[in-house]
C-alpha cells in the first residue's frame, strides 16, 4: 500500500499531455510510482523509464504499475549515472526531489527524527552513514555541513552538543540532542528543531546537491529537441540549483559581462515554462507539498548556434 502521495500531480500530467505519439519519458526519481501511474494512464501510448536508486521503493512501484509493464523500463541506480546509459533521447524527463514518505514511516533508516531507527539516511545502502558522519566529523566540519546543508543558524552549538554526546546511533536520540542544544522555543511549530539538521545530514549522505547538478546538466544534453524537463524541489538549496540551470539555458547571450553588445550570436538553448506551486488545496490535504516548487522548461536546441 502507498504512503506518499505524489505533489502537484495534475499539472505535471498537464505539462506533459502533448508529447509526440509513443515518445519516451524519463521519470528519474519514480518512488513509489504515483506520477508514473498518473501519466501512463493519461498517455496510453506513452513509453516510461523507471529510475530509483532505493530498490525497496522500487519494489512497491513495480507492483504499483503491473499494469502498464509492457510499456515500462525499470533501471536502478543514482539518476546522475543512468543518463550516462542511456541510447534513445527522451521526449521528456521528470525529477520529483522530495523524500518519499516511505522513507520516513517505512523504510527504518532514520530519516525521521520521531523514531529509534538506526541513524542511517543512506538511499543506495552504500557509504557512509548520518551516524558516521555525526560520530567521527571534528566539530568545525560537522558544524559547516549543518550550516551549509540545513542552512541552520544554530550549526555551532548544534555540533558542540553532538560531539559531547557521541556515540550517537539512532534517529530520536539525534533529535533530542538537537532539541536540547537550541533556545527554548526555537523553531517551534510545524518545523521541529531538528529538522534543518537531519536534512543537511540527508544530503551529505547522499550527495544530492552534486548529483542534482550532474543530473540536470546529463539530462538536458540527453532531452530530445522539443523535449520537456520537469522539477519538482522541496527546499531553497535544490531550487536555487534548478533555477541556475534553467536560467543559463534559457539565455541567448553568453558573451562576459564586460562587452558592451552581444558578439556570440547565440540562441537560448532551451525556453522557460513555468514556475508553479501547489494549490491552498493541495496544502491542506497533503502538508508535505506546501514547500514545492514546481519549474518547467522545453528545449529548443541541442547547440546554440543551431537554427
Amino acid at each position: 500500500m502507498s504512503v506518499h502521495t505524489s505533489v502537484m500531480l495534475r499539472e505535471v500530467v498537464d505539462f506533459f499531455t502533448d508529447l509526440p505519439e509513443g515518445c519516451l519519458l524519463v521519470d528519474a526519481t519514480t518512488g513509489e510510482g504515483g506520477h508514473s501511474e498518473a501519466l501512463l494512464r493519461a498517455r496510453p501510448d506513452l513509453r516510461l523509464e523507471c529510475w530509483d536508486v532505493d530498490r525497496d521503493i522500487q519494489a512497491r512501484a513495480r507492483e504499483r504499475l503491473a499494469g502498464a509493464l509492457d510499456r515500462i523500463r525499470f533501471r536502478s541506480g543514482w539518476f546522475d549515472e543512468l543518463f550516462d546509459e542511456m541510447e534513445e533521447e527522451p521526449g521528456g524527463i521528470l525529477f520529483d526531489l522530495g523524500i518519499s514518505m516511505f522513507h520516513f514511516r517505512a523504510s527504518g533508516r532514520g530519516f525521521s527524527f520521531r523514531s529509534g531507527e538506526p541513524l542511517d539516511m543512506r538511499l543506495s545502502r552504500q557509504g557512509p552513514t548520518a551516524a558516521d558522519l555525526v560520530n567521527t566529523l571534528p566539530e568545525q566540519e560537522l558544524e559547516d555541513l549543518i550550516r551549509t546543508y540545513g542552512e541552520e543558524r544554530m550549526a555551532q552549538r548544534i555540533a558542540r552538543e553532538l560531539i559531547h554526546h557521541r556515540p550517537i546511533t539512532t534517529a530520536d536520540q539525534l533529535a533530542l540532542i538537537i532539541a536540547q542544544a537550541v533556545p527554548r522555543g526555537y523553531e517551534r511549530g510545524r518545523i521541529h528543531p531538528a529538522t534543518r539538521t537531519f536534512q543537511a545530514l540527508r544530503i551529505a549522505v547522499n550527495d544530492e546537491l552534486g548529483r542534482l547538478e550532474r543530473a540536470l546538466d546529463k539530462g538536458f544534453t540527453r532531452l530530445n529537441r522539443g523535449g520537456k524537463m520537469a522539477v519538482i524541489t522541496f527546499h531553497s538549496l535544490e531550487d536555487r540549483i534548478v533555477k541556475t540551470r534553467f536560467k543559463e539555458w534559457s539565455r541567448s547571450c553568453i558573451c562576459p559581462p564586460e562587452k558592451a553588445r552581444c558578439e556570440c550570436g547565440g540562441k537560448p538553448l532551451a525556453s522557460l515554462a513555468g514556475r508553479l506551486m501547489p494549490t491552498p488545496e493541495e496544502c491542506e490535504s497533503n502538508p508535505p507539498s506546501r514547500s514545492a516548487i514546481l519549474r518547467l522548461l522545453v528545449k529548443l536546441r541541442h547547440r546554440r548556434t543551431d537554427a
